[in-house]
C-alpha cells in the first residue's frame, strides 16, 4: 500500500483546506438559522412569489422556516457543490499528475504493476472523500446541537449519503478522465462540477428539460426531493454508479497501456 500512503500524505493538506472551508460555511449556515428563524415567513412568501426561480433551487416544496428544510435548502447547497469541487480536482489528478510533475519514470521504474497503482491511487481519492464526509457530518451533528435543536436524523443522513454519492460518482468519471491526461486538469474538473449543476438547475426551470437529471448527479441530491420523499432515487442513484464505473472501468482499461512520457 506504499502507493496509497503517499497519495494520502501527499494530498493531506489540501484535504484539510477543503474540510476546514466547508466546515466553516456549514457552521456559518447552522449558527445563523436561530436568528433567522423570525424572519422565515415573510422568506418563505417571497420565494413561493418567484416562480421558476423558486423551482430551480427546490425551495417551492420545502419549507425553510423549519431547521430541515433550511439545511436541505443552505447546507445541502454548500456541501454538494464544494464537495463536488474537490472531488473532480481530486480525481482528475490522481494519475494525470505523475506525467505533469515528471515522477512517472520513477514511479513506473518500481516493482508495481500499473493496475496495482491505479487500485491504490483510487482507493487514496475515495479514502480522502470519506474522511471529508464524515468530519462535515459530526461538525453539522455538533453545530446543530450547539443552537438548541434536535438533530432530524433521517434528513441529515440522507442529505449527507446523498453528497457522498456525489462526489463518488463525480471523483470516480474524472478519475478515469485523468487516464488519458498528461498535464492535469483542474479547468475541466471545475467545468464538469459546475456543469452538472447547472444542468440540474435548467431541469428544475423547465419540463422540457426533465432528461437532464440523468446526466447529472445533482439529481438524486436535491434536498426538496429527499426531503419531501423521505429517501434517495434509488433509479438515478443507479444510474450514477453506472457512471462511477465506467470512469474506473476507463481508468485501468487506458492506463495499463498508455505510452507514459
Amino acid at each position: 500500500m506504499t502507493v496509497f500512503r503517499h497519495e494520502l500524505r501527499q494530498g493531506r493538506m489540501t484535504l484539510a483546506i477543503w474540510i476546514a472551508s466547508l466546515a466553516g460555511l456549514l457552521a456559518v449556515c447552522i449558527g445563523i438559522f436561530p436568528e433567522m428563524r423570525g424572519q422565515m415567513e415573510g422568506v418563505s412568501a417571497l420565494f413561493a412569489s418567484m416562480g421558476r426561480f423558486t423551482a430551480a433551487f427546490g425551495m417551492d416544496r420545502l419549507d425553510v422556516g423549519s431547521l430541515t428544510g433550511f439545511y436541505a435548502v443552505e447546507c445541502g447547497s454548500v456541501m454538494a457543490l464544494g464537495g463536488a469541487f474537490y472531488a473532480c480536482l481530486s480525481g482528475v489528478s490522481a494519475l494525470a499528475r505523475e506525467e505533469r510533475d515528471g515522477t512517472a519514470e520513477l514511479l513506473l521504474t518500481q516493482p508495481v504493476s500499473r493496475p496495482r497503482i491505479v487500485s491504490e491511487k483510487l482507493a487514496a481519492v475515495l479514502a480522502q472523500l470519506a474522511v471529508m464526509d464524515a468530519a462535515l457530518l459530526c461538525l453539522a451533528l455538533a453545530a446543530i446541537r450547539c443552537i438548541g435543536e434536535s438533530v432530524p436524523w433521517r434528513e441529515v443522513l440522507l442529505l449527507h449519503g446523498a453528497c457522498w454519492l456525489l462526489q463518488t460518482e463525480l471523483a470516480c468519471v474524472c478519475f478515469g478522465l485523468s487516464a488519458f491526461l498528461r498535464r492535469g486538469g483542474a479547468g475541466a474538473a471545475m467545468g464538469l462540477a459546475a456543469g452538472t449543476y447547472l444542468l440540474e438547475l435548467i431541469a428544475n426551470l423547465t419540463d422540457r428539460a426533465g432528461f437532464l437529471r440523468y446526466l447529472t448527479p445533482f439529481a438524486y441530491c436535491e434536498g426538496a426531493d429527499i426531503v419531501a420523499a423521505g429517501h434517495l432515487d434509488t433509479g438515478l442513484a443507479a444510474l450514477g454508479l453506472a457512471w462511477a464505473l465506467a470512469g474506473v472501468a476507463a481508468a485501468y482499461g487506458w492506463y495499463g497501456r498508455k505510452d507514459i512520457r
